[in-house]
Order: structure tokens, then C-alpha cells, then sequence
């Protein structure tokens, strides 16, 4: 597998393809989620994602959570409170979501300094993300007919 963490504008038109057919065969197709998929946050995220075999395998965006305030690290550099979602790895019990995990929490914070990462969990996931360090921090709720928790992280800042 191979692993990339791009813009939107970085992505080619294959890219952006797989990782949209991708999501639909998780989402729509395996969950029977019924919604809008092109919600215009990709446009400000990373897209965090595994190819093998031409495929989009696994993959996540990154983006900064709006409810988030932004701070200031020592140096005066911004901090942010970054949100994943659109978790998918298209075969499971493989290990590739953590793969996929392990990849985007080691990656992310060197494209934007955060002082935490969220997400909105699907409760079925909460025992996977706490084994990432992920804690939950509300209580449960119906999101697109499914039962989410929310759950965070908190990173540590360092700069190269």
C-alpha cells in the first residue's frame, strides 16, 4: 500500500475519482447511508489515503474543526483543532485502518500544527479509535441514522 496526504487541488482527477467511488461503496452502498456526499468540505481538507491495485483502499479527510478556536503556539505560530471523517478502508479486519490512522495522526500535524484531532464516531468504532488514544467526549447521538460518539485526541506540537 501506498500512502498520500494531499490537498484537494493536489489530487489528480484518478485521485479524486477513487476516493469519491471509494466513499460511495462504504457509505452508500456496505451503511445504506442516504446523503450528500459532496458537502464542498473537501475543497478545505486533507485527504489522507492508501492506494493498492489502482484503488483508493483507504481513506480520510482532515480539515479544521469551525467549533475549534484557532490559538498561538511559543513562536507565535497558529495552532488548530483538526476533524476527521469519511473513515473507510474497503477490506476489514486487515489492519488497514490502523495503518490508515497510524499514517494521517503522524502526517497531519506536520501539514497544519494542532493541538488536537476530532471526530464524530460511529459508536461500533469507539473501542478501534480509543486504542489510537482517542477518548470520547459527549454522549451518544443519531447522525444519519447511525449512533455516534464524539472523540478526540490530543497531539503533541513540534515543528521540524
Amino acid at each position: 500500500m501506498e500512502w498520500f496526504i494531499k490537498t484537494f487541488d493536489e489530487l489528480s482527477a484518478r485521485e479524486l475519482y477513487e476516493i469519491l467511488k471509494s466513499r460511495a461503496e462504504i457509505f452508500v452502498k456496505e451503511q445504506n447511508i442516504t446523503y450528500v456526499d459532496e458537502d464542498d468540505v473537501d475543497y478545505r481538507s486533507l485527504h489522507v489515503f492508501g492506494i493498492e491495485n489502482g484503488r483508493v483502499a483507504a481513506y480520510l479527510r482532515a480539515y479544521e474543526d469551525e467549533a475549534g478556536a484557532v490559538g498561538k503556539a511559543d513562536a507565535g505560530r497558529e495552532i488548530h483543532v483538526m476533524k476527521i471523517g469519511r473513515v473507510l478502508s474497503l477490506e476489514h479486519g486487515k489492519g488497514i485502518g490502523t495503518e490508515l490512522m497510524e499514517f494521517a495522526l503522524r502526517e497531519i500535524p506536520k501539514k497544519v500544527p494542532c493541538r488536537e484531532i476530532c471526530m464524530d464516531a460511529q459508536k461500533h468504532a469507539v473501542h478501534f479509535y480509543e486504542r489510537l488514544g482517542f477518548v470520547v467526549t459527549s454522549d451518544e447521538y443519531l447522525e444519519e441514522g447511525i449512533v455516534h460518539v464524539d472523540m478526540s485526541k490530543k497531539m503533541l506540537l513540534c515543528w521540524n
